[in-house]
């Protein structure tokens, strides 16, 4: 079946790079897994071999007949619909009503990566998310301070949960190939976020507004962005224990969450 470029599909057939990707997200026997794009079954079926119960969403209706007839017989539910619409916590409900450990795992369209990260880690939390991305976005979530991927989106991420890049996807692997090479980002809610599910908006506004002055000092970047005497931010900084001479790509995920605790909204 052809994948269909207004869905941004791009099928992965491989079966030791899908039985990869699986063990990377940590399903076993005891999960359930909610799979974001099934498409063909291939990844679905390598979380199957692993003993999960497999509960898949899937926007193309094409599929929905083949993903039955061949995995019918198996733990598998499918649920026709799309997944930006569809309340998760509802779907996964019935296993999690029981006490099963749930997991997000998908090989997800590019150019809906960010309101699935932030389906994905809004509350009730799984216990991982494993999505297959484009590799500059993994390299951009799992960032360190100080370099030209760090910025707002990986503070944004990293104040809610911990991140690793277990392996990297060629773009030869997928049919029909993407233009950029795809990476497996792994997530994992921390047990006490950095911030309160109302504080994500308010550090996502913060954030983007100091990166916009990255290459400035963090005093003259928060004076630019909030519109704050030099005195006021001087004041903000010390509060927050913040060095006035950083730059704000050179503050940590710590150190932007406290200074949101200083400047609020």
């Amino acid at each position: 079946m052809r994948p269909r470029k207004d869905l941004g599909q791009h099928f992965l057939t491989d079966p030791r790079l899908l039985a990869r990707i699986a063990e990377a997200s940590g399903a076993g026997p005891t999960d359930l897994v909610l799979e974001i794009g099934p498409g063909p079954g291939g990844l679905t079926t390598a979380l199957l071999d692993r003993g999960a119960t497999v509960v898949a969403i899937e926007r193309d209706r094409r599929l929905g007949e083949t993903l039955r007839r061949k995995l019918g017989e198996r733990d598998f539910v499918l649920i026709e619909g799309d997944a930006l619409e569809l309340s998760w916590s509802e779907v996964v409900a019935p296993w999690t009503d029981q006490g099963r450990r749930w997991r997000v795992v998908g090989n997800i369209p590019y150019y809906i990566t960010s309101p699935l990260l932030e389906r994905a880690l809004t509350p009730p939390l799984p216990a991982s998310v494993t999505y297959l991305v484009q590799r500059e976005v993994a390299t951009r979530l799992a960032a360190a301070p100080g370099g030209s991927d760090y910025g707002a989106l990986t503070v944004g991420i990293q104040a809610v949960a911990e991140v690793t890049v277990p392996m990297r996807v060629g773009r030869g692997a997928f049919s029909p190939p993407p233009k950029v090479d795809s990476a497996v980002v792994h997530l994992v809610p921390r047990a006490v976020p950095l911030v309160v599910p109302d504080q994500v908006a308010s550090l996502r506004r913060l954030t983007v507004d100091l990166f916009s002055y990255r290459r400035k000092r963090i005093h003259r970047a928060l004076r630019e962005a909030r519109g704050v005497t030099a005195e006021e931010a001087g004041a903000i900084l010390a509060t927050a224990s913040i060095d006035a001479d950083l730059r704000p790509e050179a503050l940590t995920v710590e150190d932007f969450v406290r200074l949101l605790a200083v400047v609020g909204e």
